[in-house]
Formats: structure tokens, sequence, C-alpha cells
């Protein structure tokens, strides 16, 4: 089992990335943490959560919208190898792993439905 401190985060596609920042700063006091490429992270001041807006791609199925995949802390981002390991065991597939930003590693995969999810 695959140690986490919960559901972390959420990744929604948006067909304006300046409109959708602007929404949840306004609404929700949101701050911006860091970009990645096309990907802004922002989190709540004082909480510990996050929304990635990601550019929309009007090919895709979902027709650009909606939520492209949710995200789990883990305790130990040290214990991403084993994690990696514990899902294709599981009969997940891996799809991707790299860092965000320095500091902020991640491991992308597909449950056995082919839903996304990233440590």
């Amino acid at each position: 089992m695959i140690k986490t401190k919960g559901l972390r985060h959420i990744n929604i596609n948006v067909r304006d990335i300046k409109r959708s920042l602007e929404f949840y700063q306004q609404v929700f006091g949101m701050k911006e943490m860091f970009r990645d490429g096309g990907l802004v992270f922002l989190t709540t001041p004082g909480g510990d959560d996050t929304i990635t807006l990601c550019p929309a791609d009007a090919n895709d199925p979902i027709g650009g919208g909606g939520v492209s995949h949710f995200g789990w802390s883990i305790v130990n981002k040290d214990d991403l190898d084993d994690a990696a390991k514990q899902i294709e065991r599981a009969g997940g597939k891996v799809l991707r792993r790299g860092e965000h930003a320095p500091g902020h590693p991640f491991l992308y995969f597909t449950d056995p439905d082919g839903y996304v999810i990233e440590l």
C-alpha cells in the first residue's frame, strides 16, 4: 500500500488560462505557486490544496473541458520508485515521471480503467 496524506490536487482543463486564473484568484483568493509549461499551479493561502489549470485541447474526447487527472500527496517523495512497482503489480500503468519544479517530483499513472492519477 502506498502511504499518502490524502487527495491533494485536481487538474482541470480550461479554455482560457488568464480568465480562469483571474476567476480562482478573485473568488477563492488563490495564489499562483509556479508554472510548468502551459500549466498554472494555484493554492489557497493557509491551505494544503492545489488546482492546476491546464490549457484545454479541442481534440480531447471530452471537448477540451473537465478533469484531466487528480493527485494524491505521497508521505515520502523518496517512495516513488516503490510506488511505481506497487501500481504496476496492482494492474495500473506508469505513464511518466519528472519534476514540475525543483523539489516537486511527480509520477503519473493510470488505474485499471484508464483514469489518470498523480503522486
